[in-house]
C-alpha cells in the first residue's frame, strides 16, 4: 500500500502541474502598480527615481520598487475563486506553481503567506518573466502540453498556446475570445466583474453635496434668484465636483495600504481590487484636466486659482497632513471653507469675516467628529497604539470630543454676533428672527456629538447628515428661519 507521500509523488508524475499567474489572476491587482503607488505615497520627493530604474529595463524597475517599498502581503486582494481552485487541485495531490512577472521577493513573500505553492518562478535580475519569456521557461521545465496554466491577460496568450489546458480568470477585453480560439480552454472564471456602481462609489458622487457650499455667498448676498449668477454657480458646482472626484481617486490610490487595514475602507473599490489601479491612474488626471479646462474657459480666473489652491491643499493632506496631529483636522476644515471661497470667486462677490469664521469653526467640529469616530472604533478593539495612518492615540478621545464640541459652539457664537452686525441689518428686514437659528444649531451640534460619543456616528458626518432624518428637518428649519428674516 502506498503512503500519502508516495501517492502525491505518483499523482504529480502522472498529472501536469497547475501553473498560476499572480497579477490579475490570483491577485485582484498588479504588484508593479501597487509598489509604484506605495513609492509615491512614502517618497513623493523621489518621483524621478523610478524613471532612472526604468531606463535599465522593466525588471530593474520592478526590483527597485520591490526593495524601496514594504507591502503588507497579508491584506492584498486575493481572488477567493482562484484560491479555491488551487486548494481543490492540491487536495488531489497536484503540483502547483506560482509563475509571475512580479519581482521574486514579492512573489516568495506571497507564496509564504498563502502556503499554496510548491514552486515559485518570478522576475529576477534583468530577466522580466513575462509573455514569451514565461512561456519559454515553462516549456523548459515541463515541456509543451506539460502543464496547465491560469492567467488573465494578453501577455498570457503565448503561455496558453503551449499549455495542455487554459484557465482564464477575469479576462481583459478580448482575451477570452482569443483564448477560446486556441481550443484548450478548460475553465473560465468570472469572479470580479466590472460594475458601474464601483466607479460611482470611487468617484464619491454623494460627496458632491459638500460643493453646495459654493452657493453660500450667493445666499448670503440674497442673489440666489439671479439667473446669470445661478448658471455660474451650477458650472462651478460641476467643475469643483470633477476636481474633487479626481482628488478622491488619487487619495484612494495613495491610501491602499491604510484602507486595507480599516474595517470599512477595505471594501473601497481600489482597496478591494474591484477596480484596477491602472484605471484609477488613467481617470484621475482626465477629471483634473477637464475641471481646470472648464474653469479657465467658462469662469473667472479667480475661481481657477481657488480650485488650484484646493487641489494643492488636498494633495498635501493626502501625502502628509492627514498623518499629523491637529494639522489634519485644520486642513479638513479649510477644505470645506475653500468651497465657500470658490463660490465667492465664481460669483465675484465679497467674502465676510462672519462667513469665514463660522465655516472654520463649524467644519473643524465636523472634522473632529470624523477623527473621534475612527478612534472610538480603535479603542473598542482594544488598541492602544497610534492609529494607523493618523497622528492620534485612542486615549485622545476625551480631548478630541472637548475640542470638537467647543468648536461647534463657537460657530453658534459667531452666528449670534453676526445678528448684531450693521451689515446684517441692511440685508434682513427682521434680523432678530435669526436668533431662532441659534438653538437649532446648538441642538444639532449637541446631538451629533452625543451620537458620536455613543458610537452611532458614520465615519463621515456628511454622509450621516444626508441620511439622518432629524438632521434634514433641522436643515430645513434653519433655512426657513433665514427666509423669514429676509
Amino acid at each position: 500500500m502506498l503512503t500519502c507521500t508516495q501517492e502525491r509523488v505518483l499523482v504529480t508524475a502522472l498529472t501536469p502541474p497547475l501553473v498560476v499567474d499572480l497579477d490579475g489572476t490570483l491577485l485582484r491587482s498588479d504588484l508593479l502598480m501597487e509598489t509604484g503607488m506605495a513609492f509615491v505615497r512614502h517618497k513623493p520627493l523621489s518621483l524621478l527615481q523610478p524613471f532612472a530604474w526604468l531606463v535599465k529595463g522593466k525588471a530593474a524597475l520592478k526590483e527597485g520598487l520591490a526593495h524601496a517599498t514594504d507591502l503588507d502581503v497579508s491584506v492584498l486582494p486575493y481572488d477567493p475563486d482562484v484560491i479555491a481552485l488551487i486548494e481543490a487541485e492540491r487536495r488531489h495531490g497536484r503540483h502547483v506553481v506560482l509563475a509571475t512577472a512580479s519581482h521574486h521577493t514579492l512573489a516568495e513573500r506571497i507564496a509564504e503567506h498563502l502556503q499554496l505553492f510548491d514552486q515559485v518562478l518570478a522576475t529576477s535580475g534583468d530577466h522580466n518573466l513575462s509573455a514569451h519569456r514565461k512561456r519559454d521557461l515553462l516549456v523548459e521545465h515541463y515541456g509543451e502540453q506539460g502543464f496547465d496554466y491560469a492567467g488573465n491577460s494578453r501577455d498570457d496568450m503565448p503561455v496558453w498556446a503551449v499549455a495542455r489546458h487554459a484557465y482564464v480568470v477575469n479576462p481583459e477585453s478580448g482575451v477570452e475570445r482569443r483564448a477560446r480560439a486556441q481550443g484548450n480552454v478548460e475553465q473560465v472564471i468570472h469572479s470580479n466583474p466590472s460594475r458601474g456602481r464601483d466607479w460611482l462609489k470611487a468617484l464619491r458622487l454623494h460627496q458632491w453635496l459638500k460643493n453646495a457650499l459654493i452657493f453660500v455667498p450667493l445666499l448670503a448676498s440674497h442673489q440666489l434668484t439671479n439667473p446669470a449668477l445661478l448658471l455660474q454657480g451650477l458650472l462651478a458646482f460641476l467643475l469643483f465636483g470633477l476636481c474633487a472626484s479626481s482628488v478622491y481617486l488619487l487619495n484612494d490610490l495613495l491610501d491602499l495600504a491604510d484602507d486595507r487595514h480599516h474595517q470599512s475602507k477595505r471594501h473601497r473599490p481600489f482597496a478591494a481590487g474591484r477596480l484596477s489601479i491602472k484605471s484609477g491612474v488613467t481617470v484621475f488626471p482626465l477629471l483634473l484636466v477637464a475641471a481646470f479646462a472648464g474653469a479657465s474657459l467658462l469662469l473667472p480666473w479667480e475661481f481657477s486659482a481657488v480650485l488650484a489652491a484646493y487641489y494643492l491643499l488636498t494633495l498635501a493632506y493626502s501625502l502628509s497632513l492627514k498623518r499629523l496631529m491637529a494639522l489634519d483636522v485644520i486642513a479638513l476644515a479649510m477644505l470645506y471653507t475653500v468651497r465657500i471661497v470658490a463660490g465667492a470667486a465664481a460669483f465675484r462677490l465679497p467674502l465676510t469675516f462672519w462667513l469665514l469664521a463660522f465655516s472654520m469653526f463649524m467644519f473643524l467640529s465636523l472634522a473632529l467628529v470624523k477623527r473621534y469616530a475612527e478612534l472610538r472604533e480603535a479603542r473598542s478593539k482594544g488598541d492602544t497604539e497610534k492609529t494607523r495612518g493618523r497622528g492620534y492615540y485612542p486615549d485622545d478621545l476625551e480631548m478630541i470630543s472637548s475640542l470638537g464640541a467647543s468648536s461647534g459652539y463657537l460657530a453658534v457664537m459667531v452666528l449670534a454676533l453676526y445678528i448684531h452686525d450693521q451689515a446684517t441689518a441692511a440685508l434682513y428686514r427682521h434680523p432678530q428672527v435669526i436668533w431662532l437659528a441659534c438653538p437649532l444649531l446648538l441642538f444639532w451640534i449637541t446631538r451629533v456629538w452625543m451620537l458620536t460619543h455613543r458610537g452611532q456616528m458614520h465615519d463621515d458626518p456628511v454622509v450621516f447628515a444626508i441620511r439622518d432624518q432629524v438632521s434634514l428637518i433641522v436643515g430645513v428649519l434653519f433655512c426657513v428661519v433665514f427666509l423669514v428674516a429676509t
